[in-house]
């Protein structure tokens, strides 16, 4: 559960706030998309994103399409009536078919397409949503103690400080079962929202320590600017300079850091599933079909079965993690304009 560089955040938020009037009248939104257009590499891996998204978005009506639905047990005798191992599927339905897309799991004989494509909507709405939480707990964190300073500061950079020095791995390992029994009898506690609102709470508030101290240093030049003087004097609240005219003016280094920590609270999900403190049988998710995999050693003797998930989620990271780095570099205003 490696949160993303602060260096390397660090960098780009020099380089991308505020930035200066783009070149020839093209604004920086317009010439950060020309320059993302211009790589193969963003434009593959945006592609591959966008379709992710729309599987997860998509996957009730591809799993009805399929004939399928990731809880049904398929247990007759044609499927899982492999004498030489028990509970093991028949080569034809072991992997992909006409009738299982990407074949069924061991045992249970449920079908692995339908769990992927619910798996990929519980592990990006757990992603996307820890992700927002850290975002917006970031960035109003860092601008408050940037802009005011003195006491303010002092408090919460210690207090990033603390959050920045603790092991995040086991402190949510520690803190995700109290939080869940917290929870349990409450909205969030129904059923199999339990461990998903849990883990949105437990990475979204862990995660927000790292944006808020790049923040925090972009205000600190920002507030001595012209145009938060210029605020001051016509008598604005500090509220209103500190959402109408500081934090607009580092959303870039906000975005930066939201396309890298998507990727990252996405394997956060998927470790927490496989440790078994996430989300839990029978509702899918990547991390929890790779914990079953390895549960009954599946892998060994159905190795399909690991690697279903695990592809799908090294090239979902991967692509996040290639889009974060074209994002980066498209808003730099140091490089060459086209």
């Amino acid at each position: 559960m490696s949160e993303p560089s602060v260096s390397v955040l660090e960098a780009s938020a020099e380089a991308t706030a505020p930035p200066p009037a783009p070149a020839g009248g093209r604004s920086l939104v317009a010439t950060a998309w020309l320059r993302i257009r211009r790589s193969k590499i963003a434009m593959l891996s945006l592609a591959v994103v966008v379709a992710i998204v729309l599987f997860a978005i998509l996957a009730p009506w591809l799993t009805a399409l399929s004939g399928n639905n990731p809880f049904t047990s398929n247990t007759s005798p044609e499927v899982l009536d492999d004498l030489e191992t028990p509970g093991l599927p028949l080569p034809g339905y072991m992997f992909p078919s006409a009738q299982h897309w990407l074949g069924v799991e061991p045992a249970l004989g449920r079908d692995l397409f339908s769990r992927l494509a619910y798996g990929a909507q519980v592990s990006l709405t757990i992603a996307l949503l820890s992700t927002a939480v850290s975002v917006v707990l970031g960035t109003v964190i860092g601008a408050a103690a940037g802009y005011f300073g003195g006491r303010v500061d002092a408090v919460i950079s210690r207090i990033m400080d603390l959050f920045l020095a603790f092991p995040h791995l086991l402190l949510v390992l520690s803190l995700t079962p109290i939080l869940q029994s917290r929870l349990r009898g409450t909205p969030l506690g129904e059923g199999s929202f339990l461990p998903m609102a849990s883990l949105v709470i437990i990475l979204g508030f862990f995660g927000w320590a790292y944006l808020a101290r790049i923040v925090r240093g972009q205000v600190l030049s920002l507030r001595e600017r012209e145009f938060v003087e210029a605020a001051r004097a016509f008598g604005a609240s500090h509220a209103s300079i500190l959402f109408r005219q500081i934090i607009p003016n580092v959303m870039g280094v906000v975005l930066v850091y939201a396309t890298m920590l998507i990727p990252t609270n996405i394997s956060a999900e998927a470790a927490l599933s496989f440790l078994g403190v996430g989300v839990k049988d029978p509702t899918p998710s990547w991390g929890q079909m790779l914990n079953a995999a390895q549960a009954g050693n599946w892998y060994l003797s159905d190795p399909w079965f690991l690697a279903v998930p695990g592809i799908m989620l090294a090239v979902t990271v991967l692509a996040f993690n290639l889009l974060g780095d074209a994002v980066r570099d498209a808003l730099d205003p140091k490089a060459a304009r086209g």
